[in-house]
């Protein structure tokens, strides 16, 4: 997979202030504060280069007030390391083609997985399928 890079003048110009905070900075958006996405069959792709991370299927209600998935659309779309900020031990989800943080992803999902991707929703655009 061919990488993207930019300045980060060119992430702000591209993403505005919100995504580029979250995606670039490492931010979070607030719980509750992005529109979950219509229930349409399609794709979640990365705002900051459109690698498609998500399908609909795999999306499910949290509660927690962020999109969350219980898996990527491919183990070759996403990249994950060990984040230790803010006094926890999380391991951070981020895009495997440009490198934006997308959010975390948890150990307390739905099967098939058990895993929770708790992304944050600026971070991402929604494709809906045609057909």
């Amino acid at each position: 997979m061919e990488k993207v890079i930019k300045s980060d003048a060119e992430w702000k110009e591209q993403l505005g202030p919100e995504a580029f905070k979250v995606m670039r900075k490492h931010g979070t958006e607030r719980a509750g504060t992005h529109d979950d996405f219509p229930k349409d069959d399609g794709v979640f792709r990365c705002k900051g280069c459109g690698n498609a991370l998500f399908d609909q299927e795999t999306k499910f209600e949290s509660g927690t007030g962020w999109p969350s998935f219980f898996a990527p659309i491919d183990t070759d779309a996403v990249g994950e390391k060990e984040d230790r900020s803010l006094f926890m031990r999380r391991t951070e989800v981020h895009c495997a083609k440009c490198e934006a943080h997308l959010g975390h992803v948890f150990p307390d999902g739905p099967a098939p997985t058990g895993l929770r991707y708790c992304m944050n929703g600026v971070a991402m655009t929604f494709e809906p399928d045609q057909g």
